[in-house]
């Protein structure tokens, strides 16, 4: 009887359990700008520091139930934040970028055990100033006509910053303030300055640097401002605008005695002074030959036509006249030269050269290091006469020296002409590699027995500019020092060279980098140095990693890589836990202590343990290396020990000692108290704690004591029959709780 009234109290229990409703928990919902609540309308700054903890999901259960919280994700998508499910408190656990991600949807759940409640939200992601202009569709090249008008626009670029708001607003501006450009700081077009004009005879290309900038704006707490740079080339186009030159003038010739009809006398020549697109030339004979001479409209090779013995004058003045012939093949600038004649019979002059003030076999000049190609050089006023006339006086003209550096114009000279040299290889032009080029000018003549020549120096004179960049010796640099160094210790000397000379090779240090605050640099040596305040810690941080830069005093820079490796100082003793330890210590098995050495690098953090004292002193042995101490092999019982030590308990004090493997070397000292047992005596001792069957302590039969159920979710019964915790969801279990009051009554 009393079974089957149990029995009916679990079946009225269970049917009231299943009667009662359990309501559903909810998020509390907190409005705009709360950071507390179901997460609507939050948003949060892009630069928001991964591990903040940005939001706090709370709501509540009607019954009071304990509640959790959860937040889930799309599967592609990524999983941005997380939460503590007992508190609610939500952590940022990746980097937002509002650029790639403007707002990120989650589902946040609400559980009381028995029923979630799931809602979906979109967190929006701010913008903070953390994206650079960017210039687009480069490169940029732009092909300019030099009669441009001043002022008319070359060219427009254009950057582009996917922020929002003033850090995505961009400005353009000049980097060289004193450029024949100018650009619109709004819309990104480039032009003409007023009252500048472009020649493409003096400069063919103009390379303008076009900063972008944007507005500026916050980032991580701070103003800042970005700003991109890239480089437009202005290439000048060449305009019918230059009369033609004659090369090689004044133009002098002589016809000797047995000179035949129809060999040329001399040649002059002309070119296009406008190199870019020159037009064909054509020459033609103006007046002064008396039909004695005709010239090839084409060559400018002046011929004569009759017998030597028929000219009725020593000397003829000719004047030719260079035509340009334009695009449709319509006449356009013109030039006209004189050109003198002799008649002469002897050989009896070989060539001279002369400079401005008569004869001279040396010349000298100064010129700046990689003149620009094909430029002649000015400054060298040479002029070569042979005195005789006709074949006699017909020479060639050759530069002896380096070969493929400068060319001379004419090669082949008839009496008289003045000498140009030509720059054929800019880049042999290094003062770096020879301060000094020396040529010698030969003439020699052509067609005669004697062939007379003669010979002149050229010296030039190279100046520097500034065409090299400083270059560090090494890539990086690898440096070692010990971590117990004072502030201001030198750790290494960098070293950069600039072949330029003057102010233009003098380099200047700077060092930057995560690395660099603990260090300096001397500007002007490259002795990199720790700080005066500096304090090295190996253990703390054991490598340092920062670049250094070599700059000339115009900008032109190199960067090299400097690794620093703390060198490890025994600083630190071996450290017990306790100072006193207690360890129980089962017949047959170890027992270990241990000390922790926080030195960074073997064998200043390795320890070696040793037994400094212990009376008797023949019961325990040490590992060094383990710190683990057990009793020695002749040692097998509790027995055994007390005979060892009679009048004793099991109860030991030892003193062990700890020393690292360090120069100089630290040790530290515990004292262990060691208990003795056997295996039999600890398992009877833990039963006797523990009281389980079997041992000497009676076990109390327990008191039956009603329980309270716990949120509605389980039952608890008398301790005789079958204790089920179970849930309205779980009808197996049910079935359990049934059949166990069934057979109790």
């Amino acid at each position: 009887m009393r079974r089957g009234r149990w029995a009916s109290l679990a079946l009225g229990l269970l049917r009231l359990c299943l009667a009662q409703a359990n309501f559903a928990p909810h998020f509390f919902d907190n409005g705009v700008g709360s950071t507390n609540g179901n997460m609507a309308l939050f948003s949060l700054p892009e630069d928001t520091p991964v591990g903040s903890h940005v939001y706090t999901l709370n709501g509540t259960d009607p019954e009071g139930d304990p509640i959790s919280y959860h937040i889930s994700f799309d599967p592609s998508a990524r999983s941005v934040f997380s939460v503590d499910s007992t508190f609610g408190n939500i952590t940022l656990v990746e980097e937002l970028d509002r650029e790639r991600e403007d707002e990120i949807e989650a589902i946040i759940s609400i559980s009381d055990g028995l029923n979630l409640v799931a809602e979906k939200v979109v967190i929006l992601v701010t913008d903070a100033n953390d994206e650079a202009p960017r210039f687009i569709q480069e490169p940029y090249v732009a092909l300019v006509p030099e009669d441009i008008p001043a002022g008319s626009s070359i060219f427009k670029v254009h950057a582009v910053d996917r922020d929002t708001g003033s850090g995505g607003s961009v400005t353009y501006f000049l980097q060289n303030l004193h450029s024949p450009f100018a650009v619109d700081r709004h819309s990104g077009v480039l032009r003409l300055q007023a009252g500048a004009t472009l020649d493409y005879e003096r400069s063919r290309t103009h390379y303008v640097t076009v900063v972008a900038k944007d507005g500026g704006g916050r980032l991580h707490g701070a103003d800042v401002v970005f700003s991109a740079t890239t480089t437009v080339t202005v290439n000048v186009e060449d305009v019918q605008d230059t009369a033609p030159v004659f090369v090689g003038t004044p133009y002098y010739g002589y016809v000797y005695e047995d000179t035949l009809p129809g060999s040329e006398v001399l040649k002059v020549v002309a070119m296009d002074g406008d190199r870019g697109k020159p037009n064909r030339i054509l020459y033609s004979l103006v007046n002064g030959s008396d039909g004695a001479f005709e010239i090839n409209e084409t060559s400018g090779a002046i011929s004569i036509t009759q017998s030597p013995a028929q000219l009725q004058r020593e000397v003829y003045e000719l004047h030719v006249q260079v035509t340009e012939m334009g695009p449709v093949g319509s006449p356009a600038a013109q030039a006209t030269v004189p050109v003198t004649i002799r008649i002469v019979d002897l050989n009896n002059h070989p060539p001279t050269f002369y400079g401005e003030s008569g004869p001279q076999n040396r010349f000298e000049l100064s010129m700046n290091e990689h003149p620009p190609q094909g430029e002649i050089l000015r400054g060298l006023k040479i002029t070569v006469n042979d005195s005789d006339q006709g074949a006699n006086a017909k020479f060639n003209l050759q530069l002896v020296g380096p070969r493929g550096i400068f060319r001379v114009v004419p090669q082949t000279v008839l009496n008289e002409a003045q000498v140009t040299i030509i720059v054929e290889n800019s880049t042999a032009i290094d003062f770096e590699k020879s301060k000094v080029l020396t040529f010698k000018l030969l003439a020699v003549e052509v067609n005669t027995p004697e062939k007379f020549s003669s010979t002149a120096d050229v010296v030039i004179q190279l100046l520097d500019t500034n065409d090299n960049v400083p270059k560090f010796d090494s890539l990086y640099y690898v440096a070692r020092i010990p971590e117990n160094a004072p502030g201001g210790s030198s750790v290494v000397a960098v070293t950069a060279v600039d072949p330029d000379t003057g102010p233009w090779g003098e380099v200047k240090y700077s060092i930057y980098g995560t690395g660099a605050d603990l260090f300096l640099i001397h500007p002007s040596t490259g002795l990199i140095y720790t700080q005066p305040w500096a304090s090295l810690d190996a253990e703390a941080t054991a490598r340092y990693n920062f670049y250094v830069k070599a700059e000339d005093i115009e900008g032109k820079y190199s960067v090299a890589e400097v690794f620093i490796t703390l060198l490890d100082v025994n600083d630190h003793p071996p450290q017990f836990g306790k100072s006193v330890q207690k360890k129980t210590m089962v017949l047959g098995n170890p027992v270990k202590i241990e000390a922790i050495d926080e030195d960074a690098e073997e064998p200043n953090n390795l320890v070696d343990y040793s037994i400094t004292h212990a009376e008797p002193a023949n019961v325990f042995d040490i590992n060094a290396h383990t710190g683990e101490i057990w009793l020695k092999n002749s040692i097998r019982s509790l027995d055994a020990l007390h005979n060892i030590t009679p009048g004793r308990d099991c109860i030991w004090s030892l003193e062990v000692q700890a020393k690292d493997r360090g120069s100089p070397s630290f040790s530290t000292t515990a004292l262990l108290k060691i208990d003795i047992t056997d295996a039999e005596v600890r398992r009877l001792s833990y039963m006797k704690k523990s009281n389980f069957p079997g041992t000497t302590k009676p076990v109390r039969k327990p008191k039956f004591k009603p329980k309270k159920p716990h949120s509605s979710q389980g039952l608890f019964l008398h301790p005789h029959y079958e204790i089920a915790l179970f849930n309205l969801s779980n009808m197996n279990l049910y079935s359990r709780v049934f059949q166990g009051a069934a057979q109790a009554s």
